[in-house]
């Protein structure tokens, strides 16, 4: 395998890929606004350059749709809890729509108990988790946000995994114009990270995946087959276990092997469990302080003297805010082999291809 992408990139108009994305879901099944949430989710993961997580999972999700394994329409439901606490069932359906959902409940507990808390379970992947901390930095909370996954982290001296690679996202809302998020999996890397790898045709760093057998490879397809490497030893091991057990365990909902990959089983529901929290910001002072009091945090950082000359220190959420801007200007760039992908999945769904910039 060659060590640099051999294909092309394309370009296509951000818009132009959220109304396709849109007229797909909603011939698959979906409500005009679970269909728009869910191009939304896509396009402003690309958009972040997290193109790991973006349109790059596109064929799974519609071949998930479209066989029922993914309800088009799920019923959210209230399961247990009280208080600031509930738990709710997803329906099996979409990730993104879950997620929104049990976020949007998390803020509406917020603002009734200034912190919310809400397990949900039943659901599918839900992309990137960062989105959903955005969602609550746009309604003024500072959240949390964890998933669980399939086990397919080797930990260090183990043989076998026991625990996924369960991120955990944090967000906060800023005066900066743009939200502090970040968004980290308890892998050196998310399994998109070896996707992405695949389809550019390049070979990855030895420290990212083994094979079947533990063995490092630098190999995206062996890894992807395999198990992935911990972040940080017995830390992202440990945080990958709490992660479990919020989202699974204290939940009622699946956890560790009952949970299920969407690519090796694509005909069932993966039970993936979402752990939302909300927490209000202003519960100790006004909401000018608080945003006061993050300027002067993000001023201490931003004002942080660098080895190199010319470089800056960066808070979560900053650089993907750039790519976004330099990407809404330019276009989001795709492999062509996804290119053709994604239109000749809409041509299968009686949508109309997009084309590239230029």
């Amino acid at each position: 395998m060659p060590e640099t992408s051999k294909s092309k990139d394309v370009v296509v108009r951000p818009e132009a890929l959220h109304n396709l994305l849109t007229d797909l879901f909603s011939n698959l099944g979906m409500t005009i606004d679970n269909a728009s949430w869910c191009a939304e989710c896509l396009v402003l993961t690309n958009l972040w350059g997290i193109d790991s997580h973006g349109v790059l999972r596109l064929p799974i999700y519609v071949q998930r749709l479209a066989q029922g394994a993914i309800k088009a329409n799920p019923e959210t439901r209230v399961t247990g809890g009280s208080g600031a606490f509930e738990v709710l069932h997803g329906g099996n359906g979409m990730g993104f729509v879950s997620g929104r959902d049990a976020m949007a409940r998390a803020i509406t507990l917020a603002r009734e108990h200034r912190i919310g808390a809400v397990a949900m379970t039943c659901s599918n992947h839900f992309g990137a988790a960062a989105l959903y901390a955005r969602q609550a930095a746009e309604a003024g909370m500072a959240s949390l946000v964890m998933t669980n996954v399939l086990p397919n982290l080797v930990v260090p001296g183990g043989a076998k995994p026991v625990t996924g690679n369960n991120p955990i996202a944090f967000g906060a809302p800023t005066a900066e114009g743009f939200p502090f998020l970040l968004d980290i999996s308890m892998s050196a890397v998310s399994g998109g990270k070896l996707l992405l790898a695949i389809a550019k045709e390049e070979k990855i760093p030895l420290g990212w995946a083994t094979d079947r057998d533990g063995q490092p490879t630098d190999d995206p397809n062996i890894g992807f087959g395999g198990f992935l490497q911990p972040l940080g030893g017995h830390k992202g091991f440990g945080l990958s276990l709490m992660v479990d057990i919020l989202c699974g365990v204290i939940a009622g909902g699946a956890f560790q092997f009952a949970l299920k990959s969407m690519y090796a089983n694509p005909d069932a529901p993966s039970e993936t469990g979402h752990f939302m929290v909300a927490i209000d910001p202003t519960v100790a002072m006004s909401r000018d302080t608080y945003l006061a009091r993050m300027g002067k945090f993000y001023r201490t950082i931003k004002s942080s003297p660098m080895t190199e000359e010319g470089h800056e220190m960066f808070i979560p959420g900053e650089i993907e805010e750039q790519r976004r801007r330099e990407r809404e200007r330019d276009g989001i760039p795709l492999t062509a082999a996804l290119f053709d992908e994604i239109n000749q999945i809409a041509a299968t769904h009686g949508v109309q291809p997009i084309a590239t910039v230029g």
